[in-house]
């Protein structure tokens, strides 16, 4: 596949200097059978610059230090909203006890732990968030990092698996007539988180879309 693109690329440079268009080039491959992604990825790699040659535009390339501040920018969110999610759930047995539950005696230790997991996740996740919020008004085209495009489309997976779980898990117990205010406060508590990380990085991804 990476041959290909590579010679789809050589294709549209010698296509530009011969003095094709870029709208005659895409024409032509999309006759012989190229995808509209790979025609437009292959044509943006030139830039439209009055030049005599074509002019390559820079592609976004990936450091170790750059996967190093996504890995803890994500991981921190990841960590940081499960003891959220914990912590607000502790709130909701206590407020709502159920003296079968097991774990019952416990509720304060679990309370301890995610509150003392958020007072390091999160900040951290602000800290680098800010941090790399900043590379990217400098250096635009950081944007376009693939690990931080895997990294966003992964949170929208899990994020996405998380509602559907949520969902389906409220019909069922809806359908099974076992609804308590005690669990309906968790299945929102879920959704509550989840929907608002997918939301945002949907967004973020329009805007880059849009840039």
């Amino acid at each position: 596949m990476a041959a290909q693109l590579q010679q789809l690329e050589t294709f549209v440079g010698e296509a530009l200097q011969r003095g094709s268009t870029k709208a005659d080039i895409a024409k032509v491959l999309e006759g012989a059978g190229w995808t509209t992604d790979q025609i437009t990825s292959a044509l943006d790699t030139y830039s439209d610059a009055p030049f005599p040659v074509p002019v390559p535009k820079p592609r976004p390339s990936l450091s170790a230090r750059e996967a190093f501040l996504y890995l803890v920018m994500f991981s921190t969110l990841y960590y940081g909203a499960w003891n959220l999610g914990s912590l607000l759930f502790v709130f909701i047995n206590r407020a709502f006890p159920d003296p079968s539950d097991a774990k019952y005696v416990s509720y304060w230790d679990d309370q301890r732990w995610s509150t003392a997991a958020i007072i390091i996740a999160f900040p951290v996740f602000l800290f680098v968030a800010r941090y790399i919020g900043e590379e990217i008004k400098r250096h635009p085209l950081k944007r376009l990092s693939p690990v931080r495009r895997w990294l966003t489309y992964m949170t929208l997976f899990f994020s996405s698996a998380t509602l559907l779980g949520d969902t389906t898990t409220l019909i069922y117990n809806l359908l099974g007539g076992d609804l308590t205010i005690r669990f309906v406060l968790k299945v929102v508590v879920v959704a509550a988180i989840a929907g608002t990380a997918f939301a945002y990085y949907l967004l973020d991804l329009r805007t880059e879309e849009r840039e």
